[in-house]
């Protein structure tokens, strides 16, 4: 492994952030550069995120401000991954948040104030999430998160309706408490530490630094602080019994945010969850199947209310939280192949339930509703929507030879590896549950008659290109990973290499 000092960390955040500044303040920036600039940085942080991972593999660590900001394989996925869905989000918004439409939401008084703060806060957003996969401080890390919330709850309420004030306020309140323990968490981290002979000052802050002394952690303060970094990161990450907030705010939030939401931000409280669990794997292994039983846990749980759900958003929803709980199993074992695959399903997951987002956030504006009852026939008059989100339904449910099928079966493996047939069995049922769920809700809405005459009888037609074009780029990915599923290992295995800290 070779160290190299670059100022690309540090650029890759600061970008978005500095994007926002004159979208929310220059009042006389026309709305082509408020939809443009958010664009156009997130175009440059995904090239950034390219460049990195061709270092990473190679071997190379980059750092900036004494090792403050740190890229190793596991931060340049993260980078590139959110890189490629605040792509496609930040398109797609372009037309599906058009003045005339915000104007009938929230009156023409308002309309281009409002569209100049979405604009900002999506690129704030965006900043702030990359801001916590490149830094190397274990509080900045939890500054970071907290950052996301603030950014990403004004996006939730952004309509300012009742139901997304509600959704809000339930985001802001959970989020801002349950984050809190991940301070606690992260302060014990560093105060332990900072109490070895090995570390003290600012390498005690350092998360690369802490995991050579955890082994002298004493055993209470290290329990103690995995609790609160599970309960803390967790509630970011959707992970059941602390995810409340997650259905409220993803169904509320205009459909980029709920792409950005479920496809990333998740994931990213999930990357911080392991940066700083996994260090106490080699000294306290029984934490390993905990994650994994809390894995399960929230695998059946989300998709048990997924199946009871008539709001195609709030099923996607609780789908996430059911997804995210393989994820947490597979890097919750902290085996080389537990890691590769939790990871391997982060990156196809961020594609996957981006692509249904996308897919409903395109019937709800052509047909205006989202209740699966208020629909069907859509096949007919949206044939690019209907064959991308049975695509995507298709990999999410782990079906060859899409890229979900690779990821589920290579938890699938790690699990027996382990000798937990047990959460193995349950991985693969839900799997065949999640299969029932969202090819049900599919044929519903687009191969099943019309329920309502509104529907029936209105002028439905496909979104224009801005907007299915990034569902088809997605489902083009979700296709040419499951068929190429070798393109993305040399970035994966040393990732996983990253975190794996229990056997092979």
């Amino acid at each position: 492994m070779v160290t190299e000092t670059s100022i690309i960390p540090a650029i890759t955040f600061l970008l978005p952030v500095a994007a926002g500044i004159p979208v929310l303040f220059w009042k006389r920036i026309g709305r082509g550069w408020q939809q443009g600039l958010p664009v156009l940085s997130a175009v440059v942080v995904t090239i950034l995120g390219a460049w990195m991972v061709s270092k990473v593999v190679r071997g190379a660590v980059l750092t900036t401000w004494d090792n403050e900001l740190r890229v190793d394989a596991l931060s340049a996925l993260m980078v590139t991954v959110i890189g490629v869905v605040a792509l496609m989000a930040s398109v797609y918004s372009v037309r599906y948040l058009s003045l005339d439409g915000l104007v009938q939401r929230v009156g023409e008084a308002s309309a281009a104030r409002r569209m100049r703060i979405f604009y900002a806060l999506l690129s704030w957003f965006f900043g702030t999430m990359l801001w916590g996969c490149v830094t190397n401080n274990v509080v900045m890390l939890y500054v970071s998160i907290e950052a996301t919330t603030l950014t990403s709850g004004l996006l939730v309420a952004f309509y300012w309706d009742r139901r997304a004030l509600e959704a809000g306020y339930k985001y802001l309140m959970l989020l801002t408490i349950g984050i809190t323990f991940a301070l606690f968490g992260c302060v014990l981290v560093y105060a332990a530490a900072a109490s070895t002979k090995e570390l003290s000052g600012a390498g005690a802050l350092q998360i690369s630094e802490v995991r050579t002394v955890v082994r002298f952690i004493p055993a209470r303060t290290a329990a103690l602080a995995v609790a609160f970094l599970v309960i803390g990161f967790g509630t970011k990450a959707g992970i059941a019994p602390f995810h409340p907030w997650l259905p409220d705010a993803h169904a509320e939030a205009p459909t980029p945010i709920s792409v950005l939401l479920s496809g990333v931000m998740i994931k990213m409280a999930l990357y911080a969850m392991a940066r700083t669990v996994t260090i106490f794997y080699p000294s306290w292994p029984q934490v390993s199947t905990f994650l994994v039983a809390l894995g399960v846990f929230t695998m059946a749980f989300g998709i048990i209310m997924a199946l009871t759900q008539e709001d195609l958003k709030r099923l996607l929803a609780y789908s996430s939280v059911s997804q995210m709980g393989y994820v947490l199993a597979g890097v919750g074992l902290g085996t080389y192949l537990g890691c590769y695959g939790g990871l391997y399903h982060l990156v196809n997951h961020a594609l996957f339930k981006s692509l249904l987002f996308l897919c409903v956030g395109a019937v709800i504006h052509a047909t205006g509703t989202r209740r699966i009852g208020e629909l069907g026939g859509l096949r007919h008059s949206m044939p690019i929507t209907s064959g991308c989100f049975l695509l995507g339904a298709l990999a999410i449910s782990g079906f060859p030879p899409l890229n979900g099928f690779w990821s589920k079966l290579t938890i699938y493996l790690a699990l027996a590896q382990a000798g937990l047939w047990w959460a193995a069995t349950a991985a693969v049922g839900i799997s065949i549950l999640t299969t029932a769920v969202m090819v049900r809700a599919g044929f519903r809405v687009f191969w099943g008659e019309p329920h309502t005459a509104a529907v029936a009888n209105a002028d439905v037609k496909e979104v224009p290109a801005v907007m299915w074009a990034p569902m088809a780029t997605l489902a083009t990915l979700c296709l040419v990973l499951g068929i190429y599923p070798q393109a993305l290992h040399g970035l994966l295995d040393r990732a996983a290499a990253v975190l794996a800290t229990l056997g092979t």
